[in-house]
């Protein structure tokens, strides 16, 4: 009897010595630094007390550089598994208190085997990264343990879905893990991510910046387009990753989780009527014509701060979750350029893996001219967004606002990418081109002969406008499936995705395609 409790004893004790991680003057400065630990954030971000910890005792298996007497139980990452609002997770979380996060082999084997069990299972794999790198320590082992976790993001990749959340530094190799996985969450002023840091930086180009300007979070948000999310602590960081599980399916096999509805699904939308207006070159908020249809007014925007004339995100339709991709006529006139292209594709790809209908609004003037954007290859990247919507299987909507101009129209999800209903407001316009510039080109002669060039320009460009700048012609030729009155988008949306639930369509047989990257 003294034997199994003193084995009790001896499993409580290492149990105790594992939970305080680096100790408390650690533990202290981390909350210094405005930052929560490992287990904490883990608190945070599961359902409580369903958090199952893998791998406790787990320990380096280095012996040189004095590292065999400094062993902490766990050695700095904890890993499990638990729920969010019910539904399994796997997670891993670095802790900065324990070598600075620094990752060994043995630390790399521990992310692995959670990373292995969320394939076997079918459930997302949420990483909470903090850590200095590589331990040097190691050598070579340290970075295998890397390659061997990039190996498992992307045999992951449209399996099981992928969140990383930067909570603190991760810099060098260590940041192609999340940028593998499928979306990034950064926290203001307390993360960053760089290859290179301004010390390297400044040695090699002579370049002086500070790690927030180089690698932080609004910098990441806004100019790289490398995070998708920001958050102003920990706290809301882990409170939006939930926000975000609530919109997904756990793993490529399942539909996305159906919330209860409150907003009737047949409501009308009298303000939609009126609220894009027939100018073509006034400027209006797409998100207002959005918020008007979907549940509750409600968006769950993604690159928010990135290629703003680009809005994707995720919302609900008669508590059927939806992804969102739509021009922004508020913002360079919804142009499509190489950010906004990749930003939507990217997006387009994630909701084709993750079973997600794909609502696409269209108010696009065409590709932004400009040989900036030729030189820096518009070709490709414009051709990744229409690649990402031939593709796509999923169930896909598309609503005309007004403008659909040239190549645009046609990779915004129209019937010829396998639209599968595509709808449009009165006031769309469908051409090649707007009537200014194609009587330019259609009637250049007529309108150098004649008496009065302005006049004749304004009378073709009204003949122009009464032919084909309307959605008439395309619905004539079965392009378009039906002109609607604005005010009844939602109820026709409904009623599609419910006519679409079942939609089976396969690609053909072949190992994958070859994206233009």
């Amino acid at each position: 009897m003294s034997n199994g409790k003193d084995a009790l004893a001896r499993l409580d004790e290492l149990n105790a010595k594992a939970l305080e991680g680096g100790g408390k003057a650690r533990v202290e400065k981390q909350h210094a630094a405005g930052k929560l630990t490992a287990r904490e954030r883990i608190d945070l971000l599961l359902d409580p007390g369903s958090f199952i910890e893998l791998d406790r005792f787990v320990t380096h298996r280095c012996a040189d550089f004095g590292m065999q007497d400094q062993k902490v139980l766990g050695d700095g990452v904890v890993t499990g598994h638990g729920t969010v609002d019910g539904r399994r997770v796997f997670v891993f979380a670095q802790d900065f208190t324990v070598f600075g996060g620094s990752l060994s082999g043995a630390y790399a084997s521990k992310i692995c085997k959670v990373m292995d069990l969320a394939m076997k299972v079918g459930a997302p794999v949420i990483g909470l990264n903090d850590s200095g790198g590589a331990r040097i320590q190691e050598g070579v082992e340290s970075l295998a343990g890397y390659a061997d976790i990039f190996l498992r993001n992307t045999l992951a990749s449209g399996v099981v879905p992928q969140i990383s959340a930067i909570m603190g530094p991760c810099a060098g190799g260590a940041v192609y893990s999340p940028a593998i996985t499928d979306f990034i969450f950064m926290v203001e002023n307390t993360s960053y991510m760089f290859i290179t840091g301004p010390d390297v930086i400044r040695t090699v180009t002579h370049e002086e910046v500070s790690k927030e300007a180089l690698g932080g979070a609004k910098a990441h948000a806004g100019k790289s387009g490398v995070a998708h999310f920001t958050s102003p602590d920990d706290r809301a960081c882990i409170a939006r990753v939930r926000e975000l599980l609530s919109f997904l399916p756990l793993n490529n096999t399942e539909d996305p989780p159906v919330a209860v509805c409150t907003d009737p699904i047949d409501r009308e939308v009298p303000e939609l009527d009126l609220l894009v207006p027939a100018e073509s070159n006034k400027p209006y908020d797409m998100k207002k014509v959005i918020a008007a249809v979907v549940d509750d007014g409600y968006l769950f925007e993604v690159h928010e701060h990135w290629a703003k004339n680009m809005v994707v995100g995720f919302a609900r339709i008669g508590g059927r979750p939806v992804g969102v991709v739509a021009n922004q006529p508020a913002y360079l006139a919804g142009v499509l350029d190489i950010d906004a292209s990749i930003k939507a594709a990217r997006f387009v790809r994630f909701c084709d893996c993750f079973n997600l209908p794909i609502v696409t609004w269209v108010d696009v003037p065409g590709f932004l001219p400009g040989v900036d954007q030729e030189h820096r290859g518009i070709i490709v990247h414009g051709a990744k967004l229409l690649y990402a919507f031939c593709e796509a299987t999923v169930p896909k909507l598309t609503v005309i606002t007004r403008k659909a101009y040239g190549g645009a129209y046609d990779v915004m999800s129209s019937k010829h990418v396998r639209g599968d209903v595509n709808l449009a407001f009165p006031t769309a316009e469908i051409a090649v081109m707007g009537p200014d510039g194609a009587v330019n080109i259609v009637y250049r002669k007529e309108i150098e002969e004649a008496a009065s060039a302005d006049q004749a320009r304004a009378d073709f460009s009204a003949e122009y406008r009464a032919k084909f700048a309307n959605p008439y012609k395309a619905a004539e030729l079965g392009f378009v499936d039906e002109v609607i009155h604005p005010r009844l988008t939602r109820k026709r949306l409904a009623v599609c995705l419910e006519m679409l639930k079942n939609k089976r369509l396969e690609n053909p047989p072949r190992k994958h395609g070859n994206i233009p990257l």
